[in-house]
């Protein structure tokens, strides 16, 4: 009898420690959401997105997950209904009806980060297991409910509203015509692919005003024959600075290199390789950020949304630009005219040369962090662990940014004057961004 007696008092204590009510710490840390982006990081590279799609995930998933936010602290947070283009309206939740806001904001962010590119279906495993959290740490069945719908009904305004982006649109729209004329781009090896995303620039931006509102001055122009011409010295600073790279210089390069897909040629052997992409860089910089503040759950759902809408009309930007000038890269003027056994540093991108993409984004990207953590933000980041990168320190985000524009120009995939017009784009992008945008109460 009394060891029956035991037996019922262990089992009892067992039941009491899988119910324990501790649901609201467990949702309140915001390691959690950094961690859900991480999640939705590995199935954008894991379905090879480019950079651009891959910052159009972002962008609408953090977005969702900051309206509910909103929705749950209306005196700290702003909605972004009516501050960005075409966000009209998103439902409030009912007072009447408990909901943990964290829960239910984890659980929009893996709805839409899934469904505006993925196959239904890809985060259903993790979202899974954030329902089996908070029921396993003893959140009341109701409010679970009450949030999962309370979740589904912004990430329903969210979707709505992502499917007048004309994404779908430019899914069809003509592709790249590839005309071998001298300075314009043509497909790079060792892959030769086609130009990506030449219909960018027609995505709907969040807050800047247009296409053509941050422009800067046109390219050089080309000029392979005139030992004096800007573009001829630019070919050879490219192709000087990879011939000479110091060691430092091509670790700067391979940390901010974020290729989503490289392919590795071997005699006959061909494989691909995977990383974060320059926003998905950035996205992992934002959490980093996050913990060294200690920011909680609210505020790091705010850093990156804004960072994520500053990526998304960075790209656009820069998009924009490219397709208008069509601009060849040093690897091909380089073994074109001077060397045809050249190669750079890093392997180049589809798409043209002017202006740069990650120079641009990266640039905005820091506005937007800046205006969260402050100038001065000392981190170091440790993004590029998962690639076997050691991790850089840096002073600011600003810092990162600067150092991101070099990194191209090393790399050699870039001319460097086009490095430094693209930051200068980015800073202006992101500035704007932080000034439009009013989703903190002060």
């Amino acid at each position: 009898m009394k060891k029956l007696l035991a037996i019922a008092c262990i089992a009892m204590s067992i039941i009491a420690c899988n119910t324990k009510k501790d649901y609201d710490k467990i949702f309140k840390d915001p390691v959690l959401y950094c961690k859900t982006v991480y999640e939705l990081n590995g199935v954008v590279m894991g379905n090879n997105f480019s950079p651009m799609v891959a910052s159009r995930n972002y962008m609408y998933a953090n977005v969702a997950a900051y309206e509910v936010i909103a929705g749950g602290y209306p005196d700290k947070y702003n909605s972004l209904a009516g501050q960005i283009r075409g966000l009209t309206e998103v439902p409030k939740p009912d007072k009447n009806k408990p909901v943990n806001f964290e829960f239910a904001s984890l659980l929009a962010f893996c709805k839409l980060g899934e469904a505006v590119t993925f196959p239904a279906g890809s985060m259903k495993g993790y979202v899974d297991s954030l329902k089996k959290l908070a029921d396993d740490h003893g959140m009341p069945s109701d409010m679970i409910q009450n949030s999962i719908e309370y979740a589904d009904t912004v990430s329903s305004a969210i979707m709505k509203w992502s499917r007048k982006d004309n994404y779908a649109e430019t899914r069809s729209a003509p592709q790249y015509t590839v005309l071998d004329s001298p300075g314009r781009w043509v497909p790079t090896p060792p892959a030769y692919s086609r130009a990506a995303e030449p219909h960018w620039s027609e995505i709907r931006l969040l807050v800047v005003d247009s296409v053509n509102q941050f422009i800067p001055p046109p390219p050089y122009k080309f000029n392979v024959t005139d030992k004096n011409a800007d573009y001829y010295k630019e070919v050879m600073k490219s192709k000087n600075i990879v011939d000479s790279l110091t060691s430092e210089q091509a670790f700067i390069a391979d940390f901010w290199d974020d290729n989503p897909f490289k392919l590795n040629v071997s005699g006959h052997l061909m494989f691909g390789t995977k990383k974060f992409s320059p926003g998905g860089h950035w996205m992992s910089i934002v959490g980093i950020a996050a913990e060294k503040a200690k920011a909680d759950f609210p505020e790091t759902v705010y850093a990156y949304a804004k960072t994520a809408i500053a990526l998304f009309d960075g790209f656009i930007e820069c998009w924009n630009i490219k397709y208008t000038y069509n601009t060849e890269r040093p690897e091909t003027s380089i073994n074109k005219y001077f060397d045809p056994n050249w190669r750079p540093h890093l392997q180049t991108p589809p798409f043209p040369e002017y202006t740069c993409g990650h120079c641009t984004i990266s640039a905005s990207a820091a506005e937007a962090l800046t205006s969260v953590f402050g100038d001065n933000f000392a981190y170091t980041d440790s993004s590029e662990l998962d690639f076997g990168i050691d991790k850089r320190s840096y002073k600011s985000f600003r810092d990162a940014a600067y150092e991101t524009m070099n990194s191209r120009f090393y790399g050699g995939i870039h001319y460097q004057y086009c490095c430094t017009r693209s930051r200068e784009m980015g800073t202006k992008i992101g500035e704007f961004v932080v000034e439009k945008l009013k989703m903190k109460k002060t």
